[in-house]
């Protein structure tokens, strides 16, 4: 029998989907299975991007630019100017999804063998995209006790080396919520500008910011346009994960340039999820507001529930709707498929996402696991009740 290759036998699982076949056996014994494992959220798409669906009369559904079509961008380059980022639309390139502008990102800026610096716990595709593409991530380690903030900035020069391309971030973060602070981007803004490296912010959680704070885009700092690499999407701020639509945003000619071959080589994003995607750019501010509301309120309330459960520590998010959960147990992860395969309340159990998938770091998030709160309030609630029921009975 041939081999496969060492890359895709290295390739780690996703911590967010491996325990799937124990949730569907679950479901198939007739236990319900709440989801909070995975950032799919239960609010409705916008309907102006459905109407634009239903409305369309096509012959013909055509192949897309590579760099995604010009209406779209154009409609995107003034969403941005309205949230203070002054770009073009020749700045802005589409991709099938974030993880593929993420991908085209780390194809453009790094050979095989060089190092991406990323703080952890971060976002666990990261893992996936660095080892698609040969590069090796440099984990710098965040804690619970102060909310998962940025490590400090001596840290992050202590880890740079003649073979580090970047430094990556996700703000607001997934999978801990944590919001960057302007004075955090600026130390990071004028690292890379000393040491000559890429700053690469995956924000599609951008219009996710709570308790009043606001989100401030590394597109907003002042000298930072040779360095600076924007990754957005359309799933979460319009809940159109299903789209597979993003985008990468720089004012460095050279990077977006680099990025088009990488596109043409794919040929082009979907066709009608743009045309979607560019629809739900007229979603009036009055959807965010609600839903903004609405993940404020059932954070606070998981918040809540959770500091009932003895034994269980959470950091406290400022942004998206993530938030790390320490509970007391030995290993998450044989808790999590424990959920699963062995335990039941009043006829349902939870899905989580155990955290060690979140680090770089061996050993690191062995008693934590991650929790989308993208439920509904009673739903939620429910599912920490359960949580709490299991911690009672569980035998590790």
């Amino acid at each position: 029998m041939p081999s496969l290759s060492k890359k895709s036998q290295a390739m780690p699982p996703s911590p967010i989907r491996k325990l799937v076949p124990y949730a569907e056996a679950a479901k198939k014994r007739g236990v319900q299975v709440i989801h909070l494992n995975i950032g799919q959220p239960d609010i409705k798409t916008p309907e102006v991007a459905l109407q634009a669906i239903r409305s369309l009369r096509l012959e013909v559904l055509e192949y897309s630019r590579s760099e995604g079509n010009e209406s779209y961008r154009t409609k995107l380059a003034a969403y941005y100017g309205a949230h203070g980022i002054a770009v073009t639309p020749e700045q802005i390139l589409v991709t099938t999804g974030g993880s593929e502008a993420l991908s085209f990102v780390m194809g453009c800026i790094a050979d095989p063998g060089d190092e991406i610096i990323i703080p952890e716990p971060f976002y666990a595709n990261y893992n996936g995209f660095a080892m698609a593409n040969g590069v090796k991530v440099v984990p710098i380690a965040s804690s619970l006790e102060d909310n998962f903030a940025l490590p400090p900035i001596e840290t992050f020069e202590s880890y740079i080396t003649p073979r580090t391309r970047a430094i990556l971030l996700c703000n607001p973060g997934n999978p801990t919520g944590y919001l960057y602070t302007p004075e955090e981007i600026r130390k990071l803004a004028d690292l890379v500008k000393k040491h000559d490296l890429f700053l690469v912010a995956d924000e599609v959680y951008r219009e996710f910011a709570y308790d009043g704070k606001k989100h401030h885009s590394i597109l907003q700092e002042p000298g930072l346009d040779p360095y600076a690499v924007m990754v957005d999407s359309v799933s979460k701020r319009y809940s159109m994960c299903g789209a597979r639509i993003g985008c990468i945003v720089s004012r460095n000619p050279d990077l977006v340039h680099s990025a088009l071959k990488f596109a043409q080589a794919r040929l082009s994003p979907p066709t009608l999820a743009q045309i979607a995607s560019e629809a739900a750019l007229e979603t009036p501010q009055a959807y965010f507001d609600e839903v903004i509301g609405e993940y404020s309120a059932r954070r606070d309330l998981l918040l809540e529930e959770l500091s009932r459960i003895p034994g269980v520590r959470v950091a406290k998010p400022q942004g998206a709707f993530y938030c790390m959960v320490e509970l007391p147990v030995g290993d998450a992860d044989h808790f999590a498929q424990w959920l699963l395969e062995e335990f039941q309340w009043e006829g349902a159990t939870v899905m989580v996402a155990p955290a060690a998938g979140f680090y770089a770091t061996p050993g690191l998030g062995t008693r934590e696991v991650r929790i989308a709160y993208v439920l509904e309030q009673d739903l939620l609630k429910k599912a920490v009740r359960i949580l709490g029921e299991a911690l009672k009975k569980y035998p590790g």
